[in-house]
C-alpha cells in the first residue's frame, strides 16, 4: 500500500465567477416508509377515524390497529364505529404506531367526534402504560347530537409503549374519530413532530418537493393524489391507500406542507400528476378519461391560485379561512413523476403545461425525464422538455458508488440553451462512507454546473425503523429517536456552505482510480421462492452441469468457470412454483463484488434486468425489458472485447446488449463556490481513496489564502448502515495558517470556508 501523500493543486478561477442556483440544495418528503402517519405527522393514534380498507393492504378494515371488547361493530352504510355497552362493557384500544410514546406532565389533546345512541352516553377514556397502570384519564359525554369534543390528557410517568382505550358502560355511543396530538408540536394545531421536523429544518432546504413522487401519480387513476381533498378538518379529508402499501390520513395535507415550507425558510415545489397513473400499475399506465381531464386541467391552476391568489380570490379565500391570507409565494410545479414517455402522457402534459404557460407564465413547470438517467424514457422525456421548452426537467439516478465516481462530469456537457436540470431524487444505495462520498462528489459536480442544475434533492428523506419500503434512506427514525446517516451529514454539510456563484477549479496531478478485477470467470444462480432447474450449463470449455436449487437469499454457484476474459455462458434453466423470478450471476462471483447479474423477473414478476454489483450495490446496465418467459428458457450470455460486452439472450431472442463506455472513477474531486454576502469561498474537496491527498490552493487573482475553518466528515469505507446513526459526524477546526495547502485524509469530505473577501 502506497503510504506517500498524493500531492495535488488546485487552481481557482476567482476573476470570473459564474452565476448559479441559490435555489440548488433542497429536499423531497414522500409517504414512503411511514413518513407521514406515524412519523412526521404527530398524531398517535393508527386509523383514528376508522378509515383503513382492503384497498390499503390485504385483511385491513375500520379496526385494524384497534382491540376489541364487547359488543363493537361497524355502523351501516358510514365510516366509524359503535361502541353498544347497554349490556355489558364495550371498548376499544389503540397502540398507535408501534406504542404510544408518552412524556410525564406534558399535555396530550384528545379529541372525540361522535354522539350517544338513544340518548347521551359517557365514553370512559384512558391512557395506560404498558403494564396497564393508569397514567391519565377522563370522562367525555357525547349527547344524541354529533359533535366533536375535546379534552386534555397529562400522563403522571413516561411510557414508550402506552396504550388509549375508550370504554362504555350503560349505554351506546357511534365514533368517527379518536384523535390524540401532543400540545407541543412543530406548527400546531394539527402539527409535525418536533425532532424530525428540525432534523429536516437543519438541512437548511431552499425548497422542498411534496407530497410525494409515485405517491403523486398513484397506484391507478383512482389513486392519483388529489391535493384538494387534503384541505379543511381533520374529520372531513378524503383518506386514500398510499402507492407504497399502507393508508393515508392525509393529516399532513397541502396547507400543512406550505405552512412547513414557510416555517424552515424552504420555497414549496409541489408536484401534480401528469393525467396518468404509475405505468406499474395493475395493466400498465392508463390516463384520465378525457371527459374528466378538463376539470384536472382547473384543479391544476386552482392550486397555483390557492398558493398565490389573494385573499378574495375563490381558492385564495379558502387559504385565507384556514388562517393563512399571506400568499404562500409559489414559484415551482413539478407536473409527472418518473413516468413512461407514452403518447397518452406526452399529450396529457402537454395540455397541462400549455395551460400553466397561459394562465400563470411565472411558474416554473418542471417536467419528468423517467426514471432513469439513461436509455429510453430518459431520452424521450428530454425531447418532450426541448420541444415543449420546458423551464425544467427532473432526471433520478439511484445507482452505485462507483457510477457517481465515474459520472462526475454528467451536467458539464448540458446544452445551457435548453430546460434546466432538477436531480429530484439520487442516491447512491447505501449509508456507507463511501456511499455518501459518492454523493458529495456528485453533489460538487452539480454545484459546479449550478448554471444548469437549478434543483437538487436526495431520496427517500425519512424511513421509519421495521416500516421500510426503501432502503436507504437519509434520515431513519423511531417513536423516541431521530438518527442522521453519513449522507445526511453530507447533505448539511453542502447545504451550509452554499454560494451564489461557482468559481472553476482546475485540479492538476489528480489521477482516475482503477478498480481491480479477478481474471477468473464463474457462475451462481439463485430463485427467491420456488424450485430452479437448470441443466446442461456451460461456461467457455467448463460444463455441463444440472443442479437444483431450492428458493432462498443465498445465490449457489455452479462448479464452472473459465479464465478467458471472453467467453459464452448457456443453459436452460425452469422456475416451478416460483413468484419472484430467478437470478444468474456471472463474472467475478466469488468476491460479490465484480459480477454481472441477469434477473429474470424484477420489479413484481415483471421484467428482465441486466445490473452489475460494485462495492456490494446493483445497478442497473441497461432499460429494463418486459418479461416473456421465465418458466423455461434456453439462455445464452456473451461476454466479449475483452469483459468490455455483454449480450443476453433468452430462446435466441437477444434481450440486453451492453458496452462498458470504460469511464475511469474519480476518486479526488474539488469545487469551490463564492458566498457574496461576505466574499467567502468554499473550497469543497472529497478523497475517497486510502492515501493522504494535500491540495495547494492557488487562486488566479493571485490573493493570499491564510487561515480559515475546515468541516472535516471522515469515516472508513465501510462503515455505516441503515437503521443506525452515523459513526461519525463533522468536525469543525480553525486554522490560522492554510498557505501550506489543505490536508484530505483517506475516505472523507472536507469543506473549507476561506475569508478571502471579494
Amino acid at each position: 500500500m502506497n503510504t506517500e501523500p498524493i500531492e495535488l493543486t488546485a487552481d481557482i478561477d476567482d476573476l470570473n465567477p459564474i452565476p448559479i442556483s441559490e435555489d440548488l440544495w433542497g429536499v423531497f418528503f414522500e409517504d414512503i416508509n411511514h413518513s407521514a402517519d406515524g412519523g412526521l405527522y404527530a398524531e398517535l393514534v393508527r386509523n383514528r377515524s376508522f378509515s383503513f380498507s382492503e384497498r390499503d393492504a390485504p385483511g385491513w378494515g375500520a379496526l385494524t390497529g384497534w382491540e376489541v371488547t364487547g359488543d363493537v361493530r361497524e355502523p351501516d352504510g358510514q365510516p366509524g364505529v359503535v361502541l353498544d355497552g347497554r349490556a355489558a362493557e364495550a371498548a376499544i384500544s389503540n397502540t398507535g404506531y408501534d406504542g404510544i410514546s408518552v412524556a410525564a406532565g406534558e399535555r396530550y389533546c384528545l379529541q372525540l367526534t361522535g354522539a350517544g345512541l338513544d340518548g347521551a352516553a359517557a365514553v370512559r377514556v384512558v391512557l395506560s402504560s404498558a403494564q396497564d397502570e393508569t397514567l391519565a384519564a377522563c370522562e367525555v359525554e357525547l349527547t344524541p347530537e354529533p359533535g366533536v369534543q375535546h379534552h386534555v390528557l397529562t400522563p403522571v410517568a413516561a411510557d414508550l409503549l402506552a396504550r388509549l382505550r375508550l370504554s362504555v358502560v350503560g349505554g351506546a355511543v357511534a365514533l368517527s374519530l379518536v384523535s390524540l396530538f401532543p400540545e407541543h408540536t412543530f406548527g400546531r394545531p394539527n402539527g409535525l413532530r418536533p425532532d424530525l421536523a428540525e432534523a429536516i429544518a437543519a438541512l437548511r432546504p431552499r425548497f422542498v418537493r411534496f407530497p410525494g413522487g409515485c405517491v403523486a401519480h398513484g397506484f391507478g387513476p383512482e389513486n392519483l393524489y388529489r391535493w384538494k381533498d387534503t384541505l379543511g378538518p381533520i374529520e372531513s379529508r378524503r383518506q386514500d391507500s398510499n402507492i407504497w402499501g399502507y393508508h393515508q390520513s392525509m393529516g399532513i395535507g397541502f396547507y400543512e406542507y406550505f405552512r412547513f415550507c414557510e416555517q424552515i425558510g424552504a420555497k414549496p415545489l409541489p408536484v401534480v400528476a401528469a393525467g396518468v397513473c404509475c405505468q406499474n400499475s395493475p395493466g400498465g399506465q392508463h390516463a384520465l378519461p378525457e371527459e374528466e381531464f378538463a376539470d384536472y386541467i382547473d384543479d391544476v391552476l386552482d392550486l397555483i391560485e390557492y398558493a398565490n391568489g389573494p385573499a378574495d380570490s375563490g381558492w385564495g379565500r379558502v387559504r385565507a379561512e384556514a388562517g393563512h391570507p399571506e400568499p404562500f409565494g409559489l414559484e415551482y410545479l413539478g407536473i409527472g413523476n418518473e413516468d413512461e414517455i407514452t403518447e397518452q402522457f406526452t399529450d396529457r402534459f402537454e395540455r397541462l403545461l400549455r395551460a400553466v404557460k397561459s394562465a400563470h407564465p411565472e411558474i416554473s413547470v418542471i417536467g419528468t425525464a423517467g426514471p432513469f438517467p439513461f436509455g429510453r424514457d430518459f431520452e424521450r422525456g428530454w425531447d418532450v422538455g426541448r420541444r415543449l421548452r420546458v423551464p425544467i426537467m427532473d432526471e433520478h439516478s439511484y445507482k452505485s458508488p462507483g457510477w457517481y465516481f465515474r459520472n462526475l462530469d454528467r451536467f458539464d456537457g448540458y446544452d445551457r440553451s435548453g430546460p434546466k436540470v432538477y436531480v429530484g431524487e439520487y442516491g447512491s444505495k447505501g449509508n456507507t462512507m463511501l456511499c455518501a462520498l459518492a454523493e458529495a462528489a456528485y453533489m460538487i459536480g452539480m454545484e459546479r454546473n449550478g448554471d444548469i442544475v437549478r434543483l437538487a434533492s436526495y431520496a427517500p428523506l425519512l424511513a421509519k425503523i421495521d416500516n421500510t419500503q426503501w432502503v436507504p434512506d437519509l434520515i431513519y427514525f423511531d417513536n423516541q429517536r431521530v438518527l442522521r446517516t453519513l449522507n445526511y451529514h453530507v447533505q448539511r454539510m453542502h447545504s451550509c456552505s452554499a454560494g451564489d456563484t461557482v468559481l472553476p477549479v482546475e485540479l492538476s496531478d489528480a489521477q482516475p482510480w482503477s478498480r481491480l478485477r479477478t481474471s477468473r470467470a464463474g457462475v451462481a444462480v439463485k430463485a427467491l421462492t420456488g424450485t430452479l432447474r437448470i441443466s446442461a450449463a456451460r461456461i467457455g470449455e467448463s460444463g455441463p452441469v444440472d443442479l437444483t436449487v431450492s428458493g432462498g437469499d443465498r445465490f449457489v454457484p455452479l462448479q464452472i468457470g473459465t479464465s478467458d476474459a471472453d467467453y459464452t455462458l448457456t443453459m436452460r434453466a425452469g422456475l416451478a412454483d416460483g413468484r419472484d423470478g430467478f437470478v444468474i450471476a456471472f463474472g467475478d462471483v466469488e468476491s460479490g463484488s465484480g459480477a454481472d447479474e441477469w434477473h429474470f423477473g424484477t420489479w413484481e414478476n415483471r421484467f428482465y434486468s441486466l445490473q452489475r454489483r460494485t462495492d456490494g450495490f446493483l445497478d442497473e446496465l441497461v432499460d429494463p425489458v418486459p418479461l416473456r418467459n421465465a418458466s423455461e428458457v434456453d439462455i445464452e450470455i456473451r461476454v466479449s472485447g475483452r469483459g468490455s460486452k455483454v449480450e443476453c439472450f433468452a430462446d435466441g431472442e437477444r434481450i440486453h446488449s451492453y458496452t462498458d463506455p470504460g469511464t475511469p472513477e474519480q476518486r479526488i474531486s474539488v469545487g469551490a463556490v463564492r458566498r457574496s454576502a461576505d466574499g467567502d469561498v468554499f473550497l469543497k474537496a472529497v478523497n475517497a481513496t486510502g492515501q493522504v491527498a494535500r491540495v495547494d490552493i492557488a487562486l488566479a487573482s493571485g490573493r493570499p489564502v491564510r487561515g480559515g475553518e475546515l468541516v472535516v466528515l471522515q469515516a472508513p469505507p465501510d462503515a455505516g448502515a441503515p437503521f443506525e446513526e452515523a459513526p461519525s459526524e463533522p468536525a469543525k477546526s480553525s486554522h490560522p495558517d492554510l498557505s501550506g495547502g489543505i490536508v484530505l485524509q483517506p475516505y472523507s469530505f472536507t469543506i473549507a470556508r476561506l475569508p478571502i473577501g471579494s
